[in-house]
Parts: C-alpha cells; sequence; structure tokens
C-alpha cells in the first residue's frame, strides 16, 4: 500500500490503508480528568532518554519528557522546547538553538541552557549511550546565556536537528540526573504535561498530570496509565470491553473487525521505519565493541546471507502474514522520503533457484542451518512460521527461538544470536535509519558489520546539505548494503492504533509515536 501524499483524513470513514492521525481535542468537546488506559503492545525499556532505544519507551516520553523539537503529521521539524528552528552558521559548523523560557521540570527546576548542555553532555560520554552516534561530531557546546545554547560541530551535520526532535533532544533534569546517575530511569525527570509516578514492570507504567508545565490549562487528563498486554488479541478485547481506551500495533488479523467497530476509531500511517533480518557478523563482545571473526559460514560469506534474500517472497509474506496492510520494503528508505531514489528503492527479486546456487557456490551443505531469535507474540510467531516455510525452497532449515521483547534486545546487544527479526519505528532523516544500524561502531550495529566503504558513502551524507548529493549517497549505500547483507529489509508497516471514540486528540503521526498528553474524554 503506498503512501496517500495527500492525506490525512480525521474522519471514520476513511479508506483502508489511508492516513487517519487523528485530530486535535476540541477544548469545548472535552471534559477535564479522568485516567487514560493505553493497552501497549511490549514493555518499554529503560526510561532514560540517553540510553532507551524502544519505540514504546518513547509513547511515555511523549507524554513527560519533551523536547527541543518535535515532529508534525506532515513529518516535518517544530520547535517544542526551542522556540525556532536553529540559526546555522555559513560552514555548517555552530548551530544555535533559541530556548523556551518560564519552562520548569517536574521537581520544580528552571528548564534553561545549563539543562540543556548537561543533557547534551551525558548523551555524548556516558558509557552505554544509544544517542552518541546520533548526534554526530559534537565539538563543544556553549551556553552564552539562559535562553540560548550554541552547538559547535567538528564537522556539518545535516541529520542534527532531526535528531533533536527524537531522544537526543530530551531534555533532562539536572537536579535528577545528580541524584540518581544511572538509575535515572528509575524516575525520570524532565519538562512536559505529565510527570512519572510509578512503573511495575512486565505490567503497568504511570504518570500524573504535571501542574508545573508551562502548557498545563491544554492537559485535560489526570493520569495516563499504559498496560502490557503483548497478545494484540487481548489488547483488542481490553478496548472492547472498556478496560482500555487505547490499543497500539493492532494486529493485520483484527484490522478489519476494528475498523467496522461504531464505537471506535483506526488510525494508521505508513511507517517511515523498517522491520528486517540482522545477521550477527561480528558482534563476539556485545554492541559497540571492536567487531571479531564469528565461524558460520553465514557471518563470514555474504553469498548465504545473499542467498536467504534471494529465498524470500516479501510480496507473498505482507500478503500472507499482513493481509495485504504492510508493504514491502528492500532498504531503509522509504519510497516516500524526499531522499529515495531508483537506486534506493532496487530490490533483489525472490528466486529460490538462485538461492540455491549461492549455497553451492559458497560450499555449504543443504538445507543449512540458520537459528533465528525473535519476539513471542503471535504475529511475530505467524511472520516467523511463514519465513520459515518460504526460505525451506531455496535451501535454508530456519529454527525459530522465541523469547520476550525486552530479552530479545538484550540478547541483540551481547551478540547472543545468528540471525533475529527486529525493526525500527523510523525517523524523518534517513541517517538516523541507517548510520547507526550499520555504520562502523554505530551505538545500535547489532550485527558487528563494518564496511569502510559504506561508512564513508553515509559520513558524506551526513556533511552535506544538498538533497540531490544525499539521495544520490544513499543510493549508493543501499547497493553496498544489499551487497553484504548484514541487514535484509523485509516490509513497512502500517502504524494501527485503535481509539474508543470516548477519547477525543490522541494523534499517531508517521514516526509511529502515540500522542496522548493532550487527549482528554468527550463531555
Amino acid at each position: 500500500m503506498s503512501k496517500d501524499e495527500g492525506g490525512a483524513t480525521s474522519g471514520d470513514n476513511q479508506a483502508a490503508g489511508q492516513d487517519n492521525f487523528g485530530t486535535p481535542a476540541d477544548p469545548a468537546a472535552v471534559k477535564k480528568g479522568g485516567k487514560l488506559v493505553i493497552a501497549l503492545s511490549a514493555e518499554p525499556d529503560a526510561l532514560d532518554p540517553t540510553l532507551s532505544r524502544s519505540l514504546y519507551s518513547r509513547y511515555v516520553f511523549q507524554a513527560i519528557c519533551q523536547k527541543l523539537y518535535d515532529v508534525n503529521e506532515q513529518a516535518q521539524v517544530v520547535p517544542q522546547l526551542a522556540t525556532a528552528l536553529p540559526t546555522v552558521s555559513g560552514d555548517g559548523k555552530t548551530v544555535t538553538i533559541p530556548l523556551r523560557q518560564g519552562a520548569r521540570f517536574a521537581d520544580g527546576t528552571p528548564f534553561d541552557s545549563a539543562a540543556v548542555k548537561a543533557t547534551l553532555q551525558r548523551h555524548l560520554t556516558n558509557a552505554r549511550s544509544a544517542r552518541k552516534s546520533e548526534l554526530g561530531p559534537i565539538d563543544t557546546v556553549d551556553t552564552p546565556d539562559a535562553n540560548s545554547v550554541v552547538i559547535h560541530l567538528k564537522q556539518p551535520f545535516a541529520p542534527l536537528v532531526g535528531a533533536l526532535a527524537d531522544r537526543a533532544g530530551m531534555i533532562m533534569s539536572p537536579k535528577a540526573l545528580q541524584t540518581l546517575g544511572d538509575n535515572f530511569a528509575s524516575a525520570p525527570v524532565c519538562v512536559g504535561p505529565f510527570k512519572f509516578a510509578k512503573r511495575v514492570p512486565q505490567n503497568s507504567i504511570d504518570v500524573v498530570r504535571d501542574p508545573n508545565f508551562y502548557d498545563a490549562t491544554k492537559v485535560n487528563l489526570d493520569a495516563i496509565s499504559w498496560h502490557i498486554l503483548s497478545d494484540a488479541s487481548i489488547r483488542a478485547a481490553n478496548l472492547r470491553s472498556g478496560d482500555a481506551q487505547v490499543a497500539d500495533s493492532i494486529s493485520t488479523q483484527d484490522y478489519g473487525a476494528l475498523r467496522g467497530d461504531s464505537s471506535l476509531s483506526v488510525l494508521q500511517s505508513q511507517s517511515l521505519g523498517y522491520q528486517g533480518l540482522t545477521f550477527n557478523i561480528g558482534n563476539v563482545d556485545g554492541v559497540g565493541t571492536t567487531p571479531k571473526p564469528i565461524n558460520r559460514p553465514i557471518a563470514q560469506n555474504a553469498k548465504v546471507r545473499q542467498a536467504f534474500e534471494y529465498a524470500l517472497d516479501r510480496k507473498a509474506l505482507v500478503q500472507a502474514v499482513f493481509n495485504g496492510l504492510n508493504a514491502p520494503a528492500c532498504s531503509p528508505i522509504s519510497p516516500a522520503s524526499p531522499f529515495s531514489s531508483e537506486e534506493a528503492q532496487a530490490c533483489p527479486q525472490h528466486d529460490p533457484a538462485k538461492a540455491k546456487q549461492l549455497l553451492s557456490e559458497a560450499g555449504v551443505q543443504t538445507p543449512y542451518p540458520v537459528a533465528m531469535l525473535i519476539s513471542n507474540t503471535p504475529d511475530s510467531l505467524r511472520l516467523a512460521q511463514a519465513l520459515q516455510a518460504m526460505v525451506k525452497d531455496g535451501g535454508f532449515d530456519l529454527k525459530i527461538n522465541p523469547v520476550e521483547y525486552s530479552s530479545l534486545l538484550d540478547e541483540q546487544d551481547r551478540g547472543n544470536f545468528e540471525l533475529l527479526q527486529l525493526g525500527w519505528s523510523g525517523r524523518i532523516d534517513p541517517d538516523a535509519n541507517i548510520t547507526n544500524f550499520v555504520g562502523t561502531g554505530g551505538s545500535q550495529n547489532v550485527s558487528g558489520y563494518s564496511n569502510p566503504q559504506l561508512d564513508a558513502a553515509l559520513t558524506q551524507a551526513r556533511q552535506s546539505n544538498d538533497l540531490e548529493e544525499r539521495k544520490k549517497l544513499y543510493g549508493q549505500a543501499v547497493t553496498i548494503l544489499q551487497q553484504d547483507d548484514a541487514l535484509i529489509y523485509l516490509y513497512r508497516q502500517r502504524n494501527l492504533t485503535a481509539v474508543s471514540k470516548k477519547i477525543q486528540g490522541l494523534q499517531v503521526f508517521p514516526d509511529g509515536v502515540i500522542r496522548a498528553a493532550f487527549a482528554g474524554f468527550t463531555k
């Protein structure tokens, strides 16, 4: 399903596959108070903007941790804790950000340039930071006054503003950082419409309205509670019974019935991200460490990985497993992106005979056994079983190893896998969908993949503000990625969120984040 460029509709009669982001609440039509319950498909990881790597944490952060910039429904960057887009010097190396005045953190301390500097320095220096490579070549951060921050770069870095519209731009209370240090996630404190209240692991996360918030009059709800329910059918049942008012990541199997329910709306948009298959080709000592050889043909020989890709029939897969709602993907760049090109959308076709030929050239015996780590949700298991049947024709014997989502994240970081299925919710700048995952030393490069030719193309693209030049470089990067096949891109999912009509103002944009902070119950 291609993205409907024209747009978003807010009605309930939108055609299947047409974008519906939701609309802001009408202040006259919602009442103050109440607790919103969101049925959440997976447990968020650490509620620490420096360390977090899960989409589900971003749902919670959206309510409690505002950013310097945000993304609107057109996937454009807009100011949030900043008051305007940055001013960039002629050489591209000095970035000045004006800050909102009068904002306070949930602990009452003032939001100012010193707080921004403290957060950025933590992102850059924390040993476990997932933000370091997102922020690029920052040299120093200056605070000429309380209301402006100046970032000095070693080289121009085009993706910086996009990064500051995500976790890298979430500013943490310096007081809380000083008190809690690496335990910040146990009681996170930021600027936001809500503040953290409590977390019961594997069960729920609760936040309550923050009276310190600078725009507190626009907040309708008293509280939001995320209930972790990994089974999509149970999330749908909670929605129908009224135990929850929102369910994220609804199954494509439930889509038709939920859309046909007159008491519900289904918000949907094409994801900026991808779902993929990552091979471990050098992650021996953990993510971020120097890659080391792994004594397996599939890790050592790209022909074996290419064979796996030729064994895949993406179109048949999305039709059979997802009723055609998701779209085949062969690259980290969405066809809807301004950075897309013919090269970026090139796709190896399904060819089981070619797969067997490559396995023969690689000198491996067939069926070649591969163990795949995957999350243990019903939808993921359906995908795994379809993959298992599909690659058999290409000469592979796929063994499925299902685990809890949070365990999957831990195992991938440690390098305890041969192949894993996982995705990325996507960002507006392609650099944030690529470099962190496949660039040498990238903070989410769990494959342990390293190719200097690819690094050179990605670095050049990061330093250019010329759209055509960047487009060409990303096309080259995709060509290299498809030759090495450390990460095989599989499909692009639709963001599907079901919402009770008792709720107004809940929105989900193409970045996949549920925006619940300004929602309210209908009067």
